[in-house]
């Protein structure tokens, strides 16, 4: 009996033990209950009455609100259109749904199946957060507050602006912002470009194939149109997203659609590609070779599984041969689920596929290196760049190639030095390229208006002896919480990751955080926030941490370059 039992007892500890790692892995959202409807957050859009809630730290909220009509049937791969008015007052009182993405653990479905789907594809809302301010004291015209808008992130195919951590109430409340975030249509439903859904009638966004940036540029356009019913100021708008999101933020300032929509732009882990429009359009064996899952490929693997034709050849044979109108109907006659299943390489749900086109009209046929030299050719707005010092972290802590099991769950890292080194080089890599470079030509082209950063933190809790510090660090993603202050909630970054002891530090660099990105919202220049180290330094000095790094060339051209770091004890290291 005691055997038996001793079994039981090591079998109940290995299940928890997994499911508490895995927890931590997860980016599972709390699905939000309906808030009670507060009177003195009755506001009046174009469109009609809105009413919200009191949030937390008593900041008013507004979740839910429309920007746009529901994106489907034949408004499915079309740029995105003004919501209809509505009679009565909308209670805004809860997140709506998330654009249709491939269900997985990071959006709260960590036992879903390959072609299990979560969202839905009416999904264009937004969030709203706000100072409580009375309906009759709202500031107005030039005492309007800064704005910023939140662009998610997730590889553009997962992901939603109602993450708990998201939650913009700290950040209003503290630093008398008004913040909004967006959603955007996603994964091929975002962008996919088929030349057979192109229509000489219809107009150049209909036919860039980039509807997910379209979305994000219809956001702004409701703020400058609403944003002032909140007490915020449409002249004076911060766009900032982190990863997918930053390459956003980015795609913005290339965009000649998004023009006097915003004013500044902070890019978190970002960077910027662009793809010509035939990767995203043809075959991958034509003479301009599209992408493995270009459109053009994905009609023909939808051919061959509803049993139209045996293989490839024959697909691309019978595509062809159908008039473009048959091929646009049996597209738009797919459910989600049907297209979403055809991707058949994922990560964690986001999708392998081309995104983002040049096609002339919503993101310019120039290569971005070449439009960003020229000032009057792009959006030029003060910038902050910045990465994480262990980016790549995110993506090994759980590769086997990195990883052993003991007893078959309880995970260790195999060569501890080779994975530092590892993540290392590709963590840099990616500040090259998400950083260094960029800053580096917009620092020519528009002067001292393009600020810097690293995040350094490394304090996460060990899980049954895997020590997240060194496993995860200030991985991708880390920082999120720390803008928004926001380290409640389940998942990778909620309570579990964190140790309570430290709280006091992660509280201090969270609001250090939160002074930077808020004065950068107020003036343009994060140099300026007060209780703060002076984010401004002299061109050519940097950490002798990093002097041995390739890019030092190109950094010790940028003005303002500044490290978050947090050690213990705690300390905000002094910014170069």
């Amino acid at each position: 009996m005691s055997r038996k039992i001793l079994a039981a007892v090591v079998l109940v500890i290995i299940l928890l033990a997994g499911w508490f790692f895995f927890s931590a892995r997860s980016s599972v959202v709390k699905e939000p209950g309906t808030a009670l409807a507060d009177p003195s957050t009755e506001r009046v859009l174009k469109t009609g009455r809105v009413v919200g809630f009191v949030d937390s730290l008593e900041s008013h909220a507004w979740l839910g609100i429309p920007f746009a009509k529901p994106p489907v049937g034949d408004l499915r791969w079309k740029a995105p259109v003004g919501p209809e008015p509505w009679i009565e007052p909308l209670a805004a009182l809860r997140v709506e749904s998330m654009c249709t993405q491939p269900a997985g653990r990071l959006n709260g479905h960590p036992d879903a199946g390959p072609d299990d789907i979560a969202g839905e594809e009416d999904c264009l809302y937004l969030n709203v957060w706000a100072p409580p301010y009375d309906k009759e004291n709202i500031p107005r015209a030039d005492h309007g507050l800064p704005v910023m808008f939140w662009i998610h992130g997730g590889g553009n195919s997962i992901g939603h602006a109602g993450q708990e951590t998201y939650n913009g109430s700290a950040l209003a409340t503290t630093h008398q912002l008004v913040v909004v975030s967006v959603n955007y249509r996603l994964g091929p439903f975002g962008w996919f470009p088929h030349p057979a859904l192109k229509d000489s009638e219809t107009s150049p966004e209909d036919n860039s194939g980039n509807f997910g940036t379209l979305d994000i540029i219809r956001g702004l356009e409701w703020v400058r149109e609403n944003i002032a019913e909140f007490g915020g100021n449409p002249e004076n708008v911060t766009i900032f997203g982190e990863s997918a999101g930053g390459v956003n933020v980015l795609s913005m300032m290339a965009s000649p659609r998004a023009k006097g929509l915003f004013h500044r732009a902070i890019v978190q882990s970002g960077g910027l590609r662009v793809n010509p429009l035939f990767v995203g359009a043809n075959y991958s064996d034509d003479l301009q070779p599209g992408h493995r899952f270009s459109a053009r490929e994905i009609v023909n693997l939808s051919l061959i599984r509803d049993g139209l034709v045996k293989d490839r050849e024959e697909a691309k044979s019978h595509q062809n041969h159908m008039p473009d109108a048959e091929i646009a109907q049996y597209l738009r006659s797919k459910s989600n689920r049907d297209i979403i299943s055809l991707y058949a390489e994922k990560f964690s749900g986001m999708i392998t596929m081309p995104q983002l086109f040049a096609d002339g009209a919503v993101l310019p046929l120039e290569r971005i290196e070449n439009l960003f030299k020229a000032k009057n050719r792009f959006n030029s707005v003060p910038v902050i760049l910045g990465t994480n010092r262990d980016e790549a972290k995110l993506f090994m802590a759980l590769d086997p190639r990195n990883v052993k099991r003991v007893l078959w769950v309880f995970p260790r890292l195999k060569n501890p030095e080779a994975y530092e080194r590892q993540a290392r080089y590709q963590s840099d890599a990616w500040k090259v390229r998400g950083v260094d470079s960029l800053a580096g030509i917009l620092r020519d082209t528009q002067g001292p208006t393009v600020f810097g950063y690293r995040f350094d933190w490394d304090e996460e809790r060990s899980i049954m002896g895997y020590d997240l510090s060194k496993a995860l660090g200030a991985a991708h993603g880390m920082e999120i919480p720390f803008v928004f202050n926001n380290f409640a909630g389940p998942g990778l970054t909620g309570t579990s990751l964190y140790r309570k002891d430290k709280a006091p530090g992660r509280e201090a660099l969270s609001r250090s955080m939160m002074s930077y990105w808020a004065q950068f919202a107020h003036t343009g220049n994060p140099g300026k926030a007060e209780m703060e180290t002076r984010w401004n330094g002299k061109p050519g000095t940097m950490p002798v941490t990093l002097r041995k790094n390739s890019s030092c060339s190109i950094l010790r051209r940028i003005r303002g370059f500044a490290w978050f770091q947090r050690k213990s004890p705690w300390r905000i290291s002094r910014r170069v």
